[in-house]
């Protein structure tokens, strides 16, 4: 995917569970820490390779990760009382929205940084029907014929819910076809839904499910088929923000405008451990981390845009650029 220029970031901004090994290397720290990351799960495969190498560095560290839909991720921290070190989304929005205290509420976060871009797609494998006809340019009206299989996740959990809603209401005005969201959607009923759309892996491999709606992180990821969807729908592009914002959808949480695809994170203000924590974030920022999420298919900003800098941990706040005011 392209990198998205900050200029362009500028025009617009106005249980999965899994046990890291510990590394080799010490920074000469003999305090044991475990830290807590909670992630959405399209961030599952990197992070724990960027867990390793920063293991690796600090074996006094265990780094014990969760994935799963981001909003249902962060609620678990601002509902049900758990606690994360880390916390990282794919929908920026997610962090202010449910952790900046807003209305009276605990504050659960005092910035955030977006890191990195995707883009919405369709995936699919040989067994999905009518793999051999689906191009660039039918691909709705495959997805939309009677018998096949269309899985995704929920809108009300996870980010890539409603950015598939929103994908499919940019593209019936794209392409002229008023109904063209409801006959797609009509063919990835609830029972095709999950918490997040990585749940539904193994059910497209194994051909339960003819196409899978997920980020194009992921299709390069695990060397899915997919389609190439146009910047003017896909959400990747920032300089079709304007347009991207005409695409709302009605979710249990209130309604959701699109906005380019961006992925933030934070340390929770109740984090148990917030200065390894904050060099773990700061890991992910670094040189070392742009690589990993680079190789894992993510669009990579440079550097990084901050909200609220100013209450950034000392480890972070050299790494990123103010995100500009909306």
């Amino acid at each position: 995917m392209r990198r998205s220029p900050v200029t362009a970031f500028i025009a617009i901004c106005g249980f999965l569970a899994i046990a890291l090994p510990i590394g080799a290397q010490s920074d000469g720290s003999g305090q044991k820490v475990t830290l807590t990351v909670f992630g959405a799960g399209t961030l599952a495969a990197p992070f724990k390779r960027i867990a390793q190498d920063f293991m690796r560095l600090h074996p006094n560290v265990t780094i014990q990760s969760q994935f799963g839909g981001s909003v249902k991720m962060v609620k678990q921290v601002t509902e049900l009382g758990e606690v994360a070190d880390v916390v990282a989304v794919a929908d920026y929005r997610v962090i202010p929205k449910f952790m900046f205290g807003a209305d009276g509420k605990r504050s659960y976060a005092d910035w955030y940084v977006g890191f990195v871009t995707n883009a919405i797609t369709f995936v699919y494998t040989p067994k999905s029907k009518f793999a051999s006809e689906i191009d660039n340019k039918n691909w709705y009206q495959i997805l939309s014929r009677k018998g096949v299989e269309i899985g995704r996740s929920n809108p009300d959990t996870d980010p890539s819910g409603y950015q598939t809603v929103q994908m499919l209401n940019l593209a019936s005005s794209f392409y002229g076809k008023p109904s063209l969201g409801d006959e797609i959607l009509a063919n990835a009923p609830r029972t095709n839904m999950r918490d997040t759309e990585t749940e539904l892996v193994a059910a497209l491999e194994s051909g339960q499910i003819d196409y899978l709606a997920i980020y194009l992180s992921d299709a390069r990821q695990h060397h899915f088929k997919y389609i190439d969807l146009p910047p003017e729908i896909n959400l990747s592009d920032a300089k079709f923000a304007a347009s991207y914002a005409k695409a709302s959808v009605k979710t249990a949480n209130g309604n959701v405008s699109g906005v380019p695809v961006v992925y933030a994170i934070t340390v929770p203000t109740n984090s148990e451990h917030p200065d390894w924590a904050s060099r773990f974030v700061a890991f992910v920022l670094g040189e070392t981390g742009v690589k990993t999420m680079s190789e894992s298919g993510f669009g990579t900003l440079s550097p990084a845009l901050g909200v609220r800098t100013d209450k950034m941990p000392a480890y972070i706040e050299p790494l990123v650029s103010p995100w500009p005011a909306q």
